[in-house]
């Protein structure tokens, strides 16, 4: 019996070893390919403002579309964040989406909305609208009040009334920096191929000191240590995942927070779904599905800006609220979606997009967390083997904190939004700290989704966000 425990301990020892060792390697590509196009980048707007492009014609009208339930603490922030906008068309549209706090209450009293009839068409059916709201004060801004039917049915009610060629979508607990939108857009006008989505890169405003919404200094939380761990993670995941697939036009996750899309692309695959609970990732994949089977010429682009602030949880009831979440959305889109799995019609997404996320983003949980199991009984049976301990550490905690002082250092190195030396430190040592537990939970919080997609526990948790204590009084 021994014997046979001992095979399938060496057996699965061999096989992590070259998992993690594959995973490395497509890392390591998406990290070579990352470095050149984010100093190409940044060497590119450093001799051409975004500022330049403000008040050119060519600048598409985009609706920016601000889905919230129950965010009475931080709406104001977030829809005065938008107010401050260099950008010369915007709609603002926010949608109450049946909040049961005096959320909508608190945004006709701040701006002094009154009630209007608007003509409505209800091109992508939603839960019923109760009503909306305007002032010729601030004309771009219209509030509707609907019925609670959940973030994707919100957006799509937005669609529906909004007039902009383009829709921006906005997490109520995340804010613009001024010059978000136009560095969103730009590679609209700038592409020689249609761009029917842009995503940008969201980085965390725990610590972040702001007025009026708008963000005036940054500097690390000196009150949580679990949001610090999160910046790192932001700036890894976001510098090389995500700018490495854009180089291959295989990205099939646009935060949700803030992203960009055609809104007849978005209509004509039939909005956002409804009942996933990672709806911006869905529907990439359905733009990607659609686009590839017409074989029309097509990009999904992702600009390596930091552009975008979110709040971040600071408890591990929070954080792990959300990190089942966005997995357990990750496995519901790509399961629907199986069919393009090594499909060679779906082109990229099919060969290369969503065996990556399979194999790489969604299953490596499971093996991670299986490797630390396996580690620890062979320790306790006394079959534990040096040389595959050591080379397990190497490839699962080495690498990581190679990646993260990789990311840190090229944030230092092209947009340092840390300027202060002390906050490089601090980052780094968390870049290390973040695989001696940190990594592990995270690891356990994705692995218990899988449980979760399984016997149909798959719904939205709720994490609540701090916000200002009291919005600001009456707007100007």
């Amino acid at each position: 019996m021994k014997a046979i425990l001992y095979s399938i301990v060496i057996g699965f020892n061999y096989f992590v070893g070259f998992y993690f060792g594959l995973v490395n390697a497509v890392y390591s590509i998406l990290l070579a390919i990352a470095l050149v196009v984010i100093l190409r980048h940044v060497r590119r707007i450093r001799y051409a403002p975004f500022r330049d492009l403000e008040n050119r014609s060519e600048m598409p009208p985009v609706a920016i579309l601000i889905p919230a339930r129950n965010e009475r603490n931080v709406i104001i922030r977030t829809v005065e964040s938008v107010r401050a906008l260099i950008y010369p068309w915007t709609e603002i549209v926010v949608i109450n989406d049946g909040s049961t706090d005096d959320m909508l209450q608190t945004l006709i009293s701040h701006y002094n909305l009154r009630r209007i009839d608007p003509l409505y068409r209800d091109i992508i059916k939603t839960r019923p609208v109760k009503g909306f709201y305007y002032t010729s004060q601030i004309p771009n801004l219209i509030v509707i009040d609907k019925e609670n039917g959940g973030k994707s049915d919100a957006l799509n009610c937005g669609i529906n009334v909004c007039k902009s060629p383009y829709i921006c979508t906005l997490d109520a607990d995340s804010v613009f920096e001024p010059e978000s939108l136009i560095r969103l857009v730009t590679p609209l006008i700038q592409s020689t191929v249609p761009v029917i989505a842009s995503g940008g890169v969201v980085r965390v405003l725990n610590g972040v000191k702001r007025e009026k919404g708008v963000v005036k200094s940054i500097e690390l939380p000196r009150s949580s240590s679990l949001a610090i761990f999160q910046i790192v993670e932001y700036l890894r995941s976001f510098l090389f995942g995500r700018v490495g697939l854009d180089a291959l036009n295989c990205n099939l996750i646009l935060s949700g927070a803030f992203s960009l899309f055609q809104k007849a692309a978005v209509i004509t695959v039939g909005g956002f779904r409804l009942g996933n609970v990672t709806e911006d990732m869905e529907l990439v994949i359905r733009l990607h599905k659609h686009y590839s089977l017409k074989g029309d010429p097509y990009v999904i682009r992702f600009v390596s800006d930091p552009i975008c602030w979110t709040e971040v949880p600071e408890t591990l009831k929070m954080l792990g609220r959300q990190r089942r979440r966005w997995h357990l959305g990750m496995i519901q889109s790509i399961w629907e979606h199986k069919t393009t799995i090594f499909n060679p019609r779906y082109g990229r997404l099919g060969m290369f997009a969503m065996p990556y996320n399979v194999f790489i983003e969604m299953v490596s949980p499971i093996i991670e967390f299986l490797g630390y199991i396996i580690v620890i009984m062979s320790y306790i049976l006394g079959m534990i083997d040096y040389d595959f301990f050591m080379l397990f550490l190497f490839l699962a905690i080495g690498y990581g904190i190679f990646l993260s002082t990789t990311g840190i250092f090229l944030e230092e190195l092209t947009y340092r939004r840390y300027p202060k030396w002390s906050d490089l430190f601090v980052m780094l040592a968390y870049g290390a700290l973040e695989n001696f537990g940190y990594r592990q939970i995270n690891s356990f919080w994705r692995f218990s989704a899988f449980f979760q997609f399984i016997f149909g526990r798959g719904k939205w948790e709720t994490v609540r966000h701090k916000g200002e204590k009291k919005p600001a009084s009456a707007a100007a």
